[in-house]
């Protein structure tokens, strides 16, 4: 006789923790999340539905397959999993267990999830993250991103984190540093994001050369004199 576990009929949704890498649509108009284990091959929104990575046409998750997606309890133990090499870049999720789901000790494996918010590490310099910017590597029509600071951005594809926030809809939130990114410095116009601001840089950096150039011009004509 095999036992089985009673059914649970929670009055409110669970909610867990998870990474996964950014990523942004080819054409910049939409943003989203892939994984970093089963299933990373599958982008999916801020509210998505699993389906069976092995093509089986059964629901997720069934009981006879690792299908689903999946999330851990606590949040100490999604962050630990920043530490590896491999995962540096990722961002960490607080997410909302929807539909069908599985308990285990750690965590659940389930049907549905709406994505509460993505908490964004720091730049790859250590700076703090202002904006998500191409990673170097993607899936076909998706652009995986990471954290940049406004330093480190150039002239990569980019979106700052609340424009990633608005592509991404459904009421997600992005944070840099446990701090909301509606937080803006006082100093900065207002409306500019990070690539105006280093097109406002290369453009002062140009006019500085230009300067120069014609002051060491009219410092040899009056030599030559």
């Amino acid at each position: 006789m095999r036992l089985r576990l009673p059914e649970e009929r929670p009055t409110e949704p669970p909610t867990g923790f998870k990474i996964a890498h950014p990523v942004l649509s080819q054409d910049g108009t939409r943003a989203g999340f892939t994984g970093v284990s089963l299933g990373g091959a599958l982008p999916y929104g801020v509210v998505a539905d699993a389906s069976c990575v092995y093509g089986r046409r059964h629901r997720s998750p069934a009981r006879l397959c690792d299908c689903g997606f999946h999330c851990v309890h606590e949040r100490a133990a999604a962050e630990a999993l920043l530490c590896t090499a491999e995962h540096r870049a990722a961002v960490l999720l607080d997410i909302t267990v929807l539909g069908t789901y599985i308990r285990f000790e750690l965590g659940f494996r389930y049907a549905r999830q709406r994505v509460r918010t993505a908490t964004v590490g720091p730049c790859a310099c250590g700076a703090r993250a202002v904006a998500l910017a191409d990673a170097g590597w993607g899936r076909p029509g998706w652009r995986a991103l990471a954290a940049a600071c406004a330093g480190c951005v150039r002239g990569r594809t980019s979106v700052s984190l609340a424009e990633f926030a608005r592509l991404a809809g459904d009421g997600l939130r992005v944070v840099a540093g446990g701090e909301s990114v509606e937080t803006v410095d006082p100093g900065l116009p207002e409306g500019l994001g990070v690539p105006e601001l280093v097109a406002e840089a290369a453009l002062l950096q140009a006019r500085l050369d230009w300067f120069q150039s014609r002051l060491a011009q009219l410092e040899e004509g009056g030599a030559q004199k």
